[in-house]
């Protein structure tokens, strides 16, 4: 494990310096946009602002991008379950992420190399409503770390430890 991972990540979909504000340099920015098309002036607008905070900033199923833009890593979504990244030579500070549902998609994200997947939804009930026990279910079907994400409040996020989950993600948590 890295020790210069972070312990939040935070799910951005466009550039609010405000919301940026508010973290601290143990979370992970992760621009995923997928209603728009890519613009390349604000992802460098991201990244060299979280570099001035000293967050680390990821973009969304662009993995060829991060690596050119030098970003500290790429998230891989669920509906990713292509292998063409693993070509890329990348530094070994470089973190590769992913998040997962079911299964079959952890069983894809540890091919695909991810150090870290994000199981989703813990507490949020959408089409993808784990909740807990399923959850802890999941959890132990893989040896990566794994990060809850849907739903996490201030309130719940003592749940969270009882699971034994040392990082969180969300977007309305750090909003």
């Amino acid at each position: 494990m890295h020790n210069n991972q972070p312990e939040k990540f935070y799910f951005i979909n466009s550039f609010k310096k405000n919301n940026i504000d508010k973290l601290n340099n143990n979370t992970g920015v992760i621009f995923r946009n997928y209603k728009n098309s890519l613009n390349l002036k604000e992802i460098i607008n991201i990244k060299n602002y979280c570099k001035r905070k000293n967050i680390k900033f990821f973009i969304s199923n662009h993995f060829k991008l991060a690596v050119k833009l030098d970003l500290d890593g790429a998230y891989i979504p669920s509906f990713n379950s292509d292998f063409r990244h693993l070509a890329y030579k990348v530094k070994s500070s470089f973190l590769t992420i992913g998040s997962a549902h079911n299964v079959n998609e952890i069983r894809i994200k540890e091919k695909q190399r991810v150090k870290l997947i994000f199981l989703s939804s813990i507490f949020k009930k959408n089409k993808n409503y784990l909740g807990l026990y399923r959850f802890k279910y999941l959890k132990k079907m893989t040896k990566n770390e794994i990060v809850p994400l849907g739903g996490i409040t201030k309130k719940n996020q003592k749940i969270l430890r009882l699971l034994d989950c040392k990082k969180i993600s969300g977007i309305s948590y750090f909003e």
